[in-house]
């Protein structure tokens, strides 16, 4: 497993971190006791949660993958032996994530409430790396496509990027958490982030956990560039386009126990030219005699301005094979093809 460096903290990551959204919705705990066993058997030291999870969000579930995770902390006594990445959701309509019913936001009182109830949950005192899942501002997100922008209407509330900033800095002061990352996050936000550092004096930003995929590449247009440039690099989630990359929703089918056929809510991946797309890249896969989920894990882990792919499973057969996926290389080639396909398909699903 390749290990690197996050940001420009003294941290080191395993190039690929195991994702625990599944963790008390498709996967019980012994279920995710299971996967982050066999996770860190596998060279996985670094884990990614959030206060949010499980998904699909609910007040019944919220919170619950953190307690899982931290249960498992505490029967195998091994804090020590893992990154932890956790997040604290940005503003919101949905009023159970707060105990006294508040709709969220990033300010002070919403951030200091998170990071406290992350951390009884998480049966720990630090957060290696803690990041605002989305932001406080109107921006596109989660499926809605950068490509057709729409001038943003502030909120009349909207918290400033400096203030939230100063509240993280805080708490990296506090001790309880060692470094700040972001998640579904644009240039300008991330710039602005920088911005506050570099004349403010406050803490840095060292990730950005954003969509990346063989379907959406839109990574690269803006932030890969700053990505390498600032060291604020990539955590990738959804390599596999919510798995429809690795071939098994082609042809309408509906695999029993899949996140597609349980839920049904992922018309992110649906969109006009998805199925061509996902065909095309199985396709070659095939022709190159790869697994088609382990070609696209590793396509993301390789990227020049990534730290590391988050990979997801279920069950125990498809972490092997997201784990297996360190071991293969993207080779000149196969590179050439895929982008050849890009070409042809573009990012149908940003």
């Amino acid at each position: 497993m390749d290990m690197r460096r996050l940001g420009r903290t003294d941290i080191t990551v395993s190039s690929l971190c195991l994702g625990t959204m599944t963790f008390g919705e498709q996967n019980t705990r012994a279920d995710g006791f299971a996967q982050m066993d066999r996770a860190l058997e596998g060279g996985i030291n670094f884990f990614d949660t959030a206060e949010l999870y499980a998904v699909p969000p609910k007040a019944a579930t919220v919170g619950r993958s953190e307690e899982i995770v931290g249960d498992w902390f505490e029967a195998r006594n091994n804090r020590d032996q893992v990154i932890l990445a956790t997040k604290v959701v940005g503003r919101s309509s949905n009023k159970w994530f707060r105990e006294d019913g508040a709709l969220p936001k990033l300010d002070r009182q919403n951030i200091m409430e998170a990071v406290d109830g992350s951390l009884t949950r998480l049966k720990t005192d630090y957060i290696d790396l803690y990041q605002i899942h989305w932001p406080d501002r109107k921006m596109p997100s989660f499926g809605a496509s950068p490509m057709q922008f729409k001038k943003p209407e502030p909120h009349e509330d909207e918290v400033p990027i400096e203030e939230t900033l100063e509240v993280m800095s805080e708490l990296v002061t506090a001790g309880k958490i060692r470094a700040i990352g972001l998640s579904n996050e644009s240039s300008w936000g991330a710039m602005k982030y920088l911005e506050a550092h570099r004349h403010k004096g406050l803490e840095r930003v060292h990730s950005i956990q954003n969509t990346y995929n063989l379907v959406n590449r839109t990574f690269e247009v803006n932030l890969a560039e700053l990505a390498i440039r600032e060291d604020v690099r990539l955590l990738a989630y959804s390599s596999l386009a919510q798995g429809y990359l690795t071939g098994k929703y082609l042809n309408g089918a509906l695999p029993k126990g899949a996140r597609r056929t349980l839920f049904d809510r992922q018309d992110r991946y649906e969109g006009p030219g998805a199925e061509e797309a996902y065909t095309a890249y199985v396709a070659l896969a095939k022709e190159f005699g790869i697994d088609p989920a382990q070609m696209a894990i590793a396509f993301a882990a390789s990227r020049p301005f990534a730290t590391a792919n988050i990979i997801g499973a279920t069950n125990l057969e498809q972490l092997d094979n997201a784990i297996a996926a360190a071991d293969l290389t993207i080779t000149e080639e196969l590179e050439n093809r895929i982008n050849e396909l890009h070409v042809i398909h573009g990012n149908p699903c940003p």
